[in-house]
């Protein structure tokens, strides 16, 4: 045969695909697939000059079944194989021969299986025989082996599969040598199409379950899963293509399970002790839960000690401490009042604390100038836009001297109602500023701050104001001021005291050195790098801004961001704005800013301290308002006769609901609506805060039949229908001694006028005769005073009223008489009354009713 008669036939001509694509499947822990979409890129084969080229790819990419053997040709006729590189085979020429060798390792695995079986069985059939020979031998012994029996491999393409992959890794990577070894089965791999014979292998036999004896185990026979398909080399490398593989959970379980099966460990497990916390009441069950132990071993104890209880009920704190002990635990004991914040404080190192700026309260009486001296201290003019030209408002300033240092002043009203907001300025500041009037002397006001002053332990500073008037006379209020042991340097003290005119500007210089000079001797610090602490010196909600407070930082630096708790209130601070307005980032000691941010309106003198976190804070603020509610709704202790003394009580109660700009008027309101209280009506404050009337203060006022009064604030829209609807009655006011004179006469008017009892007369009873038919005459002996017509009258028995009446007719002898004199005789007829006896005594007074003041 000549060498044109074996070229292969030309094929057409056509583009080759230079890329490839297939799939490859992955297979995750948890039991899920996924198919990724792969490209193999075919590399380019260079051939030497005279070599035969590689034979083309197959038509599709899938791969083809083995082919089926053909006729055997004559040796002679069959043409010599290419050797061929295993590196240079295409992706079909590799799975074509992966095919092939699978094939042939699953066959040479059926031949081996069908071996051991046939192994096994003859065993099994001498081991039989034995055994029923030693049967014979000893009747009473049982067979101590059981006959082993063969199992059928259950996975006989595995270890097919694994070779074949194991074959497909190393082929690529093989060398020159491996190419040697195996030159014929590189020769066929690199011919695909040639045939292949195989060996033909008969079937095997189905193997039949055997009769299981007695004193035999039954063996359970797997599956045989040769026969579950035609075999691909998909199909080896991806065995457990469409099943699911078992989770690491899965496994977990699995081993839980065989744990719990064949016993858990021998040792038993040591007991743990634990740091139990208790609070001041809980339940079994619970506690049980925080040791770890069963609610029955605790029910079961509990009932050792006597006490019947389930659990579900509640139990104290000594109770649970012998429950922990007697378990093994340790007992940490915690109470509600350990979620609030002490209100200790704690001392800073010396070394931590810096100079700060000396805090100032100006006191004294009201209209005696501290406003104004302040507006010349700062330049300003604050008095004109008070109402009625009176503080009614604690205000804080800062103002800077001529050597650059800064000096905070707070501003007090001086009107006897706000009598707290003094108390306030007196506590949180360094050192006060008395200002007494030259002209006006010593007042009430005066008196009070000397006292606060006195109480707060602080320094003071006598400040006589208004020295440009004609009648100042500094001498007489030096010795007014020895009356309250308030002694001056002029007269031999230690109390400085400046003459001053604020009007004029005069002796300011003079007042603010003695300020720096008295701050100095006290050496005020306080420690900057710490969470800022400060007093609440006023707070309001503003309509625009929400609640807002004016602080004073006592120590720490308050930042914007802080999470903080003042009173029953907390929040974050959302902005810092200093006494002019401006907003600034942090405010250090002794430095009065406004605080935006609070969840409502604080008390003015609540305590704002900075926490952690707002979690932190709403955990204190809610702790808080349960104890102010509980405090609140307290009944107070009684009794039958206190009972029934509140019934038989005659006294009026007069309510009202109160608004005002600011918490600290609010006080000052109510402590002056209380004072007005006396024995017959008193004041019942319905509902008191800081801010705009609103629809809820409307409907509370309307259910009550009360005035609200509106202390510098005015209704909302919706308010102001409502009050028309419900005919509620506003009062109006923007200076506080409005207040109580109108309060005042109200409550007075609701009392109605003054009935007061004169005395004119007293007569004893001579005689008694009849007058008509019913009614009945006394006759009088006028003892004392005069007896007049129509007046009233209270006869008297024993020196105890018989009746309260009037006198109808009076004569003397036959005359009607309109009075008569003491010494003479008269008679007289009573209306309403007949009980009138020989000795009796009438009383005769006059009723004037006069306007009723409080």
């Amino acid at each position: 045969m000549s060498d044109e008669d074996q070229k292969p036939a030309r094929k057409p001509l056509g583009l080759k695909r230079s890329v490839e694509s297939g799939e490859v499947k992955q297979t995750f822990s948890h039991g899920r697939t996924n198919k990724v979409a792969v490209e193999v890129k075919r590399r380019r084969k260079l051939v030497k000059p005279g070599e035969a080229p590689p034979p083309p790819p197959p038509a599709t990419p899938e791969p083809a079944p083995a082919p089926a053997p053909a006729p055997t040709p004559a040796p002679t006729a069959r043409a010599a194989p290419v050797k061929k590189d295993p590196s240079g085979e295409t992706p079909q020429e590799r799975v074509a021969r992966l095919q092939r060798e699978a094939e042939e390792a699953r066959l040479l695995q059926g031949q081996e299986a069908r071996k051991r079986e046939d192994e096994a069985a003859r065993q099994a059939a001498e081991d039989e025989k034995q055994r029923a020979e030693d049967n014979r031998k000893a009747e009473a012994k049982a067979a101590e082996e059981p006959a082993p029996e063969s199992k059928v491999d259950a996975a006989p393409d595995a270890p097919a599969a694994a070779s074949a992959e194991a074959k497909a890794e190393a082929a690529p990577d093989a060398g020159p040598e491996a190419t040697a070894a195996e030159p014929e089965a590189d020769a066929e791999g690199a011919a695909a199409p040639a045939p292949r014979r195989f060996t033909p292998v008969a079937r095997p036999e189905i193997k039949r379950p055997k009769k299981e004896k007695k004193d035999e185990k039954p063996v359970r026979e797997e599956p045989d899963k040769r026969r579950g398909g035609k075999l691909t080399v998909n199909r080896a490398l991806n065995e457990d293509e469409g099943r699911r593989a078992r989770s690491l959970a899965a496994l977990k379980r699995a081993r839980e399970k065989e744990r719990r099966t064949h016993g858990g460990p021998s040792t038993p497990r040591e007991k743990q002790a634990r740091d139990v916390i208790v609070p001041e009441a809980i339940t079994v069950q619970e506690l049980a839960n925080r040791m770890a132990e069963k609610g029955a071993q605790l029910v079961k104890e509990l009932f050792n000690l006597g006490m019947m209880v389930t659990v579900n009920q509640t139990i104290d704190q000594d109770t649970a401490e012998l429950l922990v002990e007697q378990f093994g635990h340790r007992i940490q004991r915690v109470s509600e009042s350990d979620v609030d914040i002490p209100v200790e404080q704690d001392l800073d190192p010396e070394e931590t604390l810096r100079p700060r700026p000396p805090v100032v309260t100006i006191m004294g009486h009201v209209d005696h100038g501290k406003t104004s001296l302040l507006d010349a201290l700062r330049g300003t003019n604050v008095t004109k836009g008070e109402a009625g030209g009176i503080t009614q408002h604690i205000g804080s300033y800062q103002v800077k001297t001529k050597n650059g240092d800064m000096v905070t002043f707070l501003d007090t009203p001086g009107h006897a109602a706000f009598t707290e907001m003094r108390q306030r300025g007196a506590n949180v500041t360094d050192l006060v500023v008395l200002v007494v009037a030259a002209d006006d002397g010593i007042m009430p006001q005066t008196i009070e701050a000397i006292r606060h002053t006195h109480a707060a332990g602080v320094p003071m500073i006598v400040a006589i104001n208004k020295m440009d008037k004609p009648g100042a006379d500094p001498d007489k209020i030096r010795t007014r001021l020895l009356e309250h042991e308030v002694i001056v340097e002029k007269m031999s003290g230690e109390v400085q005291d400046v003459e001053i005119s604020a009007l004029k500007k005069e002796g300011l210089d003079e007042l603010l050195e003695a300020i720096a000079v008295q701050a100095e001797l006290l050496e005020l610090k306080a420690r900057p790098d710490r969470p800022a602490e400060a007093t609440v010196i006023e707070a309001q909600l503003d309509k625009g801004r929400g609640p807002v407070a004016t602080v004073l930082v006592t120590r720490g630096t308050l930042k914007r961001g802080d999470a903080f708790v003042v009173g029953t209130q907390s929040g974050r601070v959302r902005a810092v704005v200093d006494f002019t307005g401006k907003q600034i980032k942090e405010a250090g000691p002794s430095m009065p800013v406004e605080v935006l941010g609070l969840g409502g309106v604080p008390k003015a003198g609540d305590q704002l301290t900075v926490v952690e976190n707002e979690q932190r804070a709403r955990e204190v603020a809610e702790y808080r308002q349960e104890k102010a509610t509980e405090s609140r709704t307290a009944l107070a202790p009684t009794s039958f006769d206190t009972m029934f003394t509140n019934l038989q009580s005659n006294v009026i109660e007069w309510p009202v609901v109160v608004k005002a700009d600011v918490q600290g008027s609010v006080e000052a309101i109510n402590t002056a609506l209380h004072n007005l209280s006396n024995d017959e009506i008193k004041v019942r404050v319905l509902h008191a805060g800081a801010g705009a009337i609103t629809e809820s203060d409307v409907s509370l006022a309307a259910a009550s039949n009360a005035p609200i009064i509106g202390f510098n604030v005015r209704p909302n829209a919706k308010a102001r229908q409502l009050i028309a609807r419900d005919k509620v009655r506003m009062m109006y006011y923007d200076v506080i001694y409005h207040v109580t004179e109108e309060v005042a006469k109200e409550m007075a008017g609701e009392l109605g006028p003054e009935r007061i009892e004169t005395v004119v007369g007293r007569a004893l009873v001579k005689e008694v005769f009849r007058s008509g038919k019913k009614d009945k005459a006394a006759g009088l002996l006028v003892e004392e005073g005069v007896i007049r017509k129509g007046l009233f009258a209270r006869l008297t028995r024993d020196d105890v009223i018989v009746s309260a009446t009037t006198i109808a007719s009076l004569r003397r002898f036959k005359d009607d008489v309109d009075e008569v004199r003491a010494g003479l005789e008269c008679g007289v007829v009573l209306e309403d009354t007949n009980d009138i006896k020989a000795g009796d005594q009438l009383e005769v007074f006059e009723v004037e009713l006069r306007e009723r003041t409080l």
